[in-house]
């Protein structure tokens, strides 16, 4: 239990003392109930209203997000647009970051958080998360492609990847890549070096967590209490 100007403080769009002068003009509610004092105390994780609009009390924050392509998997970029460009400005003040990257033209799958050990188990090479996309190539994949990315691909650089697991589909223009690590540009890479160009690629799923089919591209969301559960926060 905290108090109620530090909670809403917290997430970074009001400071305390324009957090006391809302409560006092009434425009602040607690699950329903409109709060009387910015002292008094409640679970972060209770359903706040502040003119009318829901706002997240937590301290950590986790959203699922449909990245589209066109934008940087980044807090910031000097030239190009990010992710938390798609956030109201009180998400963009909570220390949100992207937990594990997408290229620029890549769409799908991205988790925003300020959760830095929840990233970091996520994110380690050492605990080999489960990645799976969807890609389209120029060419048409077949059971050769399959059986190299089982025995690891090597890349032009020399570089040996992990085993890895390609489902040939739609009469192979198309294929499921699960991943074990996350290396630099990998699924394209990965393709590249077996001849076939990858026209279209799309995250799918990480670990636990699915990209929900109901969010469009730049569309968001915070995960729900099951998701949540299944990355164990």
């Amino acid at each position: 239990m905290e108090r109620l100007d530090k909670i809403l403080a917290n997430t970074g769009r009001w400071s305390r003392k324009e957090v006391r002068e809302l409560v006092r003009a009434g425009r602040v509610s607690v699950d329903g109930v409109v709060a009387r004092t910015p002292e008094e105390k409640h679970d972060p994780g209770a359903w706040f209203q502040v003119g009318g609009q829901t706002i997240s009390g937590e301290r950590l924050v986790y959203l699922m997000l449909h990245k589209p392509a066109g934008l940087v998997s980044a807090t910031e970029d000097p030239r190009e647009p990010t992710v938390l460009s798609l956030l109201p400005q009180h998400l963009q003040r909570v220390g949100l970051f992207p937990a594990g990257r997408l290229d620029k033209d890549t769409e799908g799958l991205l988790l925003l958080t300020n959760d830095g050990p929840l990233a970091h188990r996520l994110l380690s090479p050492k605990r080999h998360v489960d990645k799976l996309y969807y890609v389209q190539v120029e060419g048409r994949l077949d059971e050769g492609d399959a059986a190299a990315f089982q025995q690891g691909v090597t890349l032009e650089d020399g570089l040996v990847c992990l085993p890895a697991c390609l489902e040939i589909l739609e009469d192979g223009e198309a294929g499921l890549v699960t991943l074990r690590e996350g290396k630099y540009h990998q699924v394209k890479r990965m393709l590249a070096s077996r001849g076939k160009p990858v026209r279209y690629l799309k995250r799918l799923s990480m670990g636990p967590l699915t990209l929900d089919p109901a969010l469009a591209p730049g569309a968001w969301r915070p995960l729900n209490e099951e998701e949540r559960k299944a990355l164990g926060v």
